[in-house]
């Protein structure tokens, strides 16, 4: 017998059905269909995207009789998805547990989902631990989507470029996307061809920090206490009518340190300077314990010691298949003009 508790699946998968019936009419086939650290599996996921369902465990790994049940319901649910499973409670998320047969073929089978009339390339295995398309963010794409139009779009760490292209089908003038892995940008350039796009949009393989630092005109040193840093691509300075940052928790280069929870500022600063007066800069941070109100206090002080002064703020709440139990969900973006 399975330990999954099933009734649980169940109740979250008829709190969906309004919101999938919305979704579908929107052109979206990929949405969560289970957030387990909510809806009472703590550390489970399972997330659809077009033709198959991925499962994925964080804390512990699921049983053959678990994976069983998660098969025989969504088999009833959904009928013809495919269920995946990656079993992620290793050390670093890594994905631990080998698959076999039809299932092996279908996750890294190449397949093409949809969001909001945007298609995407989508593998639920690939050379990469992360599915390539982040389910949470579609509330900053959609909201991307109702900024764009005629605008300029900076996407800073945008592995596979989703809200570039989002912008890009939403009538956006020009499109920038910044991230340090080639191998991200490349599926970002699939994912152009794969729309039918009125612009072309730039693929920059860059260091965030060098690349910002130019746009904002502060401008990046090639040696730094006598050391000299890696080679990065020379950028004019250039303002963004519309800027999305979305972060990762913690990374470190030898152009600056990504730290969310100490340092926000670093990245925040030229950010704010690459985005021009009266434009909109989305921010994102995915720190589960970051209190969202300390945080935006924090963006105004730091906006203000730029010589910029924050009008307006506005929060972007993830969508009714990430529901949050306390209303301050891991994932906070809001969107700042100033």
């Amino acid at each position: 017998m399975s330990d999954l508790p099933i009734a649980r699946l169940a109740a979250a998968f008829a709190a969906r059905a309004d919101l999938m019936t919305r979704l579908n009419a929107e052109q979206t086939n990929a949405y969560r269909l289970f957030h387990g650290s909510v809806e009472g599996v703590p550390g489970l996921t399972v997330d659809r995207y077009g033709d198959l369902i991925l499962a994925q465990s964080f804390h512990n790994t699921l049983t053959a009789n678990d994976l069983a049940a998660l098969d025989a319901f969504y088999g009833e649910a959904l009928p013809g998805l495919v269920v995946v499973y990656n079993d992620r409670s290793q050390g670093n998320s890594r994905i631990a547990n080998p698959l076999e047969g039809d299932r092996k073929v279908a996750a890294h089978a190449p397949r093409v989902i949809h969001e909001l009339g945007v298609a995407y390339h989508f593998q639920a295995r690939h050379a990469g631990q992360d599915p390539w398309l982040f389910l949470d963010l579609r509330a900053g794409r959609r909201r991307v989507m109702a900024e764009a139009a005629g605008r300029s779009a900076l996407n800073l760490f945008a592995y596979t470029c989703g809200v570039g292209i989002a912008a890009a089908k939403a009538g956006a003038r020009f499109v920038v996307n910044v991230d340090f892995a080639e191998s991200s940008l490349k599926v970002g350039k699939d994912n152009a061809r794969l729309n039918d796009l009125p612009i072309r949009p730039r693929f920059i393989q860059s260091d965030v920090f060098p690349a910002l630092r130019q746009f904002a005109g502060l401008g990046q040193p090639e040696v730094v206490r006598r050391k000299r840093l890696p080679p990065f691509p020379k950028l004019e300075p250039q303002q963004f009518d519309l800027v999305f940052l979305d972060p990762p928790r913690y990374a470190k280069s030898p152009f600056g340190v990504v730290d969310l929870v100490n340092d926000y500022p670093a990245l925040f600063k030229p950010a704010l300077l690459s985005t021009a007066e009266g434009g909109a800069l989305i921010c994102c941070n995915n720190v589960a314990e970051i209190e969202r109100d300390t945080w935006l206090d924090q963006l105004q002080r730091s906006a203000r010691k730029a010589g910029r002064e924050i009008r307006e703020a506005e929060w972007i709440m993830p969508e009714a298949d990430f529901p949050s139990s306390d209303g301050n969900p891991p994932l906070k973006m809001v969107l700042l003009r100033a």
